[in-house]
């Protein structure tokens, strides 16, 4: 580190402490910090939100100059234990850091301070749905890397040969373990995981429904609409204007 940027950072912590004693200011105990990452770890939700309001009613840490600001990034602060304490819970850590990412976008955009804190423990509900939604049982260490490997290459033309190719496991070896830990095919998981994320992008963006399909390199339009109804029992423009219909 530049040395008076390091000058600089250690007169702005100890400026920071002489403040915080005057204004009789102590950040919330490690204690309970770790009561909140481990009830959302568990999906207790009631005791996830009992925790953050006990946090919450002693003064937030000033983290900028700006009010507003600072309270934004005490809410982006909390949103990074969040997605760690969910990835602890079993919640695949491709899918915590994307709900991140949107979340954090979102406290961007908010310039509502009550909002905001109301925000907070939206998070906390969203995170431990999603745990729940898709939390990983203890699988061997072989199927846990194909269904990270597949997470992480959901966008890209994905088959059992090229997975196992690039995680050095015969593909016969590969299809049987994986069949008999998870109940499915490696074949079907990938589906069902790409219809899954495509529904993200069906409610939350303007892309057409083929350059969906294109973009999650299904091999057209139709294989995608029919593969999208077999899972949902329903067709991906039915599924985002029965969504739509019912934000409106």
């Amino acid at each position: 580190m530049d040395a008076s940027l390091q000058k600089k950072i250690v007169k702005q912590y100890y400026k920071a402490r002489i403040e915080n004693q005057k204004n009789e200011y102590l950040h919330p105990s490690y204690q309970l910090e770790q009561k909140l990452i481990t009830a959302i770890k568990l999906g207790n939700e009631k005791e996830a939100i009992s925790t953050l309001k006990e946090i919450n009613k002693q003064k937030r840490a000033k983290l900028a100059n700006n009010t507003l600001r600072s309270l934004k990034n005490s809410l982006i602060g909390s949103c990074t234990i969040f997605t760690r304490a969910a990835i602890q819970g079993g919640l695949h850590p491709e899918s915590a850091y994307n709900l991140s990412d949107v979340l954090i976008q979102e406290i961007e955009s908010m310039d509502d301070p009550a909002k905001l804190e109301e925000f907070e423990i939206n998070m906390i509900y969203t995170f431990i749905r999603e745990l729940k939604n898709e939390q990983l049982p203890k699988y061997t260490n072989i199927v846990m890397q194909t269904i990270s490997y597949i997470h992480e290459h959901i966008l890209h033309e994905l088959s059992l040969e090229k997975i196992a190719k690039d995680l050095y496991i015969h593909p016969s070896y590969l299809s049987n373990i994986f069949k008999k830990e998870t109940g499915t095919t490696v074949s079907n998981y990938i589906n069902q995981k790409k219809i899954e994320e495509s529904k993200y992008f069906l409610l939350h963006s303007e892309l057409s429904i083929s350059d969906i399909s294109n973009l999650f390199r299904f091999c057209n339009q139709s294989y995608y609409t029919a593969l999208f109804k077999k899972y949902t029992g329903v067709t991906p423009k039915d599924f985002r204007e029965l969504n739509h219909q019912n934000e409106s």
